[in-house]
């Protein structure tokens, strides 16, 4: 597995509402799309900033990942996501390295990406997201 880019860093917050006008009016990024991810139990905001994007989470059920996270850790950033070119591939590779996965096979994430996470007790202590676009 080799990823191409930093697809995104997945950010937690308690409420896109308060969060969107800093990432807006502070730092003069555009917010250009918000979703619900139903079965992840979020609401995201997404900016572009250079080829990278920014995903604000907002968790709609405390008991969904993001809420405990928050509940945890507090507000911040919650993950980081690469860009693979076949998460199913991805995946099966670094579990053959020995890392610990959270998903064993990709899922559908915002954007209509396919996605897979990384248990972070396997990655240093870093939530880590591989995705792709297929």
């Amino acid at each position: 597995m080799k990823p191409t880019h930093i697809e995104h860093i997945g950010i937690a917050v308690k409420s896109l509402d308060e969060a969107i006008p800093y990432y807006e009016k502070v730092l003069g990024l555009e917010c250009y799309a918000v979703e619900e991810i139903k079965d992840q139990k979020v609401k995201t905001a997404f900016f572009k900033i250079g080829n990278t994007k920014i995903e604000l989470l907002e968790s709609t059920d405390p008991l969904g990942p993001v809420g405990k996270f928050i509940e945890k850790k507090g507000e911040g950033i919650h993950h980081i996501a690469f860009a693979v070119e076949n998460v199913n591939k991805a995946l099966s590779d670094v579990e053959a390295a020995g890392v610990k996965l959270i998903d064993t096979q990709g899922r559908k994430g915002a954007e209509g990406l396919n996605i897979g996470f990384l248990h972070p007790k396997s990655t240093f202590g870093v939530l880590t997201e591989l995705c792709d676009n297929n």
